[in-house]
């Protein structure tokens, strides 16, 4: 996977870009600017690009079964409406913790939205990690400054979540009814960055974002690296596997945090990149909401 030379394909400028997500249906690729507050989407055939004004920081963005998408802004979960650009709330998560936002978010095979909170100004432990089941919320585990992740392994029976600024991954044993334990860690990053958003590929093998570290992660399941891609720009911060064989990775990356010198010797920083990958990744699963 050093071989693989990503490109952009949107110079997009995202101060914050995260949350990429391949939708199949549409052959379309989503992501967010949570600092700019916008949703973006690319058609990948067409080359069409559309972006909305968002109400807060939107952090991530999901399909719903059924039809329409799910994203989180500063107080809780709200659906989003890409024909009008509405945001409908769903649910109040966190609203009496102003401090707080949310970062990312992922769906599992069950369609429960794993997502987790994070300190704003990223100074105090008061992030957590949630489970929506498509009614109720729960509280997983807690303690983080920057959560980042969620995945789960192509068996459905691990989660892995990451404490960024501690430049940890920890993975989690996963039942069937959506409880985790067994917390331990599964890899912490040696050769500089933070780990940001990650995603999984069909042979267990999981991909990390780092930030301010140029690159994209392969780790084994055993949480040994394999492999890295090199990026032309520092801040790289979610990726997922797409294309009709889902071995075409698009990647969100970020202008925050770089000086106007660093800025300019990074001219593609906040853009949205692709590359091929020699192997697959996973389906992206649709939210299932309980009446």
């Amino acid at each position: 996977m050093s071989s693989a030379i990503p490109h952009c394909l949107w110079e997009v400028g995202a101060t914050l870009g995260e949350g990429a997500l391949w939708h199949a249906a549409a052959g379309q690729v989503w992501f967010v600017d949570i600092k700019g507050r916008r949703l973006h989407c690319l058609d990948v055939a067409s080359g069409g690009q559309r972006s909305w004004d968002a109400p807060g920081q939107v952090s991530f963005v999901v399909p719903i079964e059924g039809g329409g998408f799910a994203c989180a802004l500063e107080d809780g979960l709200y659906r989003f409406d890409d024909e009008n650009g509405g945001f409908i709330p769903l649910l109040k998560v966190e609203a009496d913790q102003p401090g707080n936002r949310f970062n990312d978010g992922h769906v599992d095979a069950a369609g429960r939205l794993w997502f987790g909170s994070m300190d704003d100004a990223e100074a105090q432990a008061t992030g957590a990690l949630y489970c929506f089941d498509g009614r109720d919320v729960r509280r997983m585990d807690d303690g983080y400054v920057i959560t980042n992740g969620p995945a789960i392994s192509p068996h459905g029976r691990t989660l892995y979540h990451t404490d960024t600024l501690a430049q940890r991954i920890y993975a989690f044993d996963l039942d069937d009814d959506g409880q985790v334990a067994g917390k331990r860690l599964f890899a912490e990053l040696q050769d500089g960055g933070y780990p940001d958003g990650m995603a999984v590929d069909a042979s267990g093998h999981l991909w990390v974002a780092t930030f301010g570290g140029w690159r994209i992660d392969r780790f084994d399941p055993q949480g040994r690296k394999v492999g890295e891609v090199r990026f032309p720009c520092a801040n790289i911060t979610k990726l997922a596997f797409g294309g009709d064989d889902l071995r075409t990775v698009y990647a969100t990356t970020a202008r925050k945090g770089l000086s106007a010198a660093e800025l300019e010797a990074q001219p593609l920083a906040g853009g949205l990149f692709t590359f091929r990958a020699d192997v697959p990744g996973l389906p992206q699963h649709a939210l299932r909401l309980q009446e």
